[in-house]
């Protein structure tokens, strides 16, 4: 399986406190590392998966069961996805 490094931007949080760490970690998030600045929230996963689709959804799935909204998913632009020529 390949790693897959990308960003779950939190919709309406402008800090993750401990507590949302702790259910974050609770719900599975253990290849997350939450982070913030000017405001906005997220939460960086470098996550193990068959395919870059199985670890975003597996990544919403666990944030979202850790009581939090996703406002959106970020790839780095070293992440992309080549399609191939």
């Amino acid at each position: 399986m390949k790693t897959y490094e990308f960003d779950v931007v939190l919709k309406d949080v402008s800090e993750v406190t401990d507590d949302q760490v702790d259910e974050l970690f609770a719900a599975g998030c253990t290849d997350a590392t939450p982070a913030s600045c000017a405001g906005a929230a997220w939460i960086h996963f470098d996550r193990e998966a068959a395919s870059l689709e199985a670890a975003i959804s597996s990544a919403v799935a666990q944030v979202q069961a850790a009581g939090l909204q996703v406002s959106k998913v970020e790839l780095d632009a070293d992440a992309a996805v080549s399609l191939g020529a």
